[in-house]
C-alpha cells in the first residue's frame, strides 16, 4: 500500500510539473476571479421524485427500481431562455448545471449509452444544448458540473463509500468505466461550443483509487484550453485544476465536516451554497434562506477573494420555483447598485468580521456593513483614507482620524442586508 501511494504521488508531481496553463487558460482565469457570482442548476431524472439528487442512495434504489424514473421526467415547461434571463437578472455572469450527476444519468443526447435524456426519457430533448446555445445568445459563461461517481454503472467497481445497494454485480473494469467517462466529456466539449469548464464532483467517494486524473485534465484542457478545471474533492488542488471551490463554507472556514483542509491555494476561489437546504428538487424543503442573507453571503464571499455559486434545483417541469425567482431578482436589485463593490474587486484588507467584510479595488476600499447597529465605526490597519461616502447616494460619511486608525460616522438609514461605504484612498 505505501509503494502504491509513493506512486501515486509521484505521478501527481509529475503531471504537476507538466501543466502550464496556456495563455486562454490564464485570461479565463482572470475573467472568474472577477466574475464573482454564478448560478448552480442540479436537475435530473431524481426531481421527480421531489426528494433531492441522492434519493437512489438514501431511499436505497436499486438500479432496476430507479430506471421507473425517467419515463416520468417531461420537463415540458422548460425554457433556457428564462433560466439565462434570470441568471442575468439576478446579477450573474454565469451558470453550472449538472450534466450527470452521482445517479449516472446524463442530460444530454450521449452516445455511450441509452442511460440519458434524449433516448430515456418522454421528452427526448437535449437540455444541455438548447441551454448552451442561449447562454451564447445572452452572453452568460457555461460550466458542466461532472460526477466522477456513478452509481448505474457496473463498471464503477469496486464500490465505494456510496450506492452499496444499487443491485448491481460484484464485479466490473473500474478503468474500462474512466474511458467511458472521458469519453462522455470528450463529447461536452466538442458539441457545445465554448465550454467555462469543468466542475468535477465524487472523487471523495474512492479517495485512494486511481482517477487517472492527469489523463482526463489533460484531455480537457486540450480540447478546450481556456476550459477552467475544479473539483470537489475537498482537498488542496491537485495537479491540473485552475481553481479551488468550497462547498457550503467559506473559504479556509471548514465549518462543514466534509471539507478535509483549510488550506486556502493562489487559484481563483469559489464557493457554493443552497437557497433551502437542498441541491436538486425537494418539495418538502421550505427552508429559504432570505434575499439578505444571501446578498450578505455574497458579500462575504467576495471579502474572501471567492465567487458565489448560488444554487437552484428546477422542479421536474422545468419551472423554477418562485421562492428560488423572487430572491433572485432581489439580490439582482441590490446588485444594481451595488455591483461595483462586488464585480472585479479582491479581498480587502481587513477580513471579513462580525460586522461585516471588505472588498477593494485600486484607490478603493468597499465596506460592507451588515450587522452593526452603532453610529460610529473603528478601523485600523488601513491605508491613509481622503474621503467615504454611501456607494448607492454617493453621501459623504464623517471620518474622524484616531491614532493607528479612523472612525467613521455611519448613515442612520441603511441597507437591510448590506450597506457599502467606499473609502477613497491616497
Amino acid at each position: 500500500m505505501r509503494l502504491h501511494c509513493m506512486a501515486i504521488l509521484l505521478a501527481g508531481a509529475v503531471f504537476g510539473q507538466s501543466y502550464q496553463p496556456s495563455e486562454a487558460n490564464l485570461k479565463a482565469r482572470e475573467w472568474f476571479q472577477n466574475a464573482r457570482f454564478g448560478m448552480f442548476i442540479h436537475w435530473g431524472a431524481y426531481s421527480v421524485l421531489g426528494d433531492g439528487e441522492w434519493v437512489m442512495n438514501n431511499r436505497k434504489m436499486t438500479v432496476a427500481e430507479y430506471e421507473k424514473l425517467p419515463p416520468q421526467f417531461n420537463p415540458t415547461e422548460y425554457n433556457p431562455a428564462e433560466w439565462v434571463a434570470l441568471a442575468k437578472a439576478a446579477g450573474m455572469k454565469y451558470i453550472t448545471i449538472t450534466s450527470k450527476h452521482h445517479d449516472g444519468f446524463a442530460m444530454w443526447g450521449t452516445k455511450q449509452n441509452q442511460w440519458n435524456i434524449v433516448d430515456g426519457t418522454p421528452y427526448k430533448k437535449d437540455v444541455l444544448k438548447a441551454l448552451a446555445d442561449e447562454c451564447h445568445r445572452q452572453g452568460i459563461k457555461l460550466f458542466f458540473y461532472h460526477s466522477e461517481l456513478d452509481w448505474h454503472s457496473p463498471d464503477y467497481y469496486p464500490r465505494g463509500r456510496t450506492g452499496q445497494t444499487s443491485g448491481r454485480p460484484e464485479s466490473g473494469d473500474f478503468n474500462r468505466y474512466l474511458e467511458f467517462m472521458d469519453n462522455q466529456l470528450r463529447e461536452l466539449l466538442t458539441g457545445y461550443g465554448d465550454i467555462a469548464g469543468i466542475w468535477f464532483d465524487g472523487w471523495w467517494d474512492k479517495p485512494d483509487a486511481d482517477w487517472h486524473l492527469d489523463r482526463t485534465y489533460r484531455l480537457i484542457h486540450s480540447l478546450q484550453p481556456a476550459a477552467l478545471i475544479g473539483n470537489n474533492h475537498h482537498r488542496r488542488p491537485f495537479p491540473g485544476e485552475d481553481f479551488q471551490m468550497f462547498e457550503k463554507d467559506l473559504p479556509g472556514q471548514k465549518t462543514a465536516e466534509f471539507n478535509a483542509t483549510s488550506e486556502v491555494g493562489q487559484l481563483p476561489l469559489e464557493t457554493c451554497d443552497t437557497i433551502n437546504n437542498a441541491w436538486g428538487y425537494n418539495k418538502a424543503d421550505k427552508h429559504f434562506k432570505s434575499t439578505a442573507r444571501l446578498i450578505q453571503y455574497l458579500a462575504r464571499a467576495a471579502g474572501y477573494n471567492a465567487n458565489f455559486l448560488l444554487n437552484v434545483g428546477p422542479m421536474p417541469s422545468g419551472k423554477m420555483q418562485p421562492e428560488f425567482v423572487e430572491r433572485l431578482r432581489g439580490v439582482g436589485k441590490w446588485i444594481e447598485r451595488n455591483g461595483e463593490s462586488i464585480y472585479g474587486t479582491h479581498g480587502g484588507p481587513l477580513g471579513p468580521t462580525s460586522w461585516g467584510a471588505t472588498t477593494q479595488r485600486p484607490g478603493k476600499i468597499y465596506l460592507h456593513v451588515m450587522d452593526y447597529d452603532g453610529d460610529r465605526l473603528a478601523l485600523s490597519k488601513l491605508p491613509p483614507v481622503k474621503s467615504a461616502k454611501v456607494l448607492t447616494s454617493g453621501a459623504p460619511v464623517a471620518v474622524t482620524q484616531i491614532q493607528d486608525g479612523i472612525v467613521l460616522r455611519l448613515p442612520e438609514a441603511r441597507d437591510d442586508a448590506d450597506t457599502v461605504v467606499v473609502l477613497e484612498t491616497k
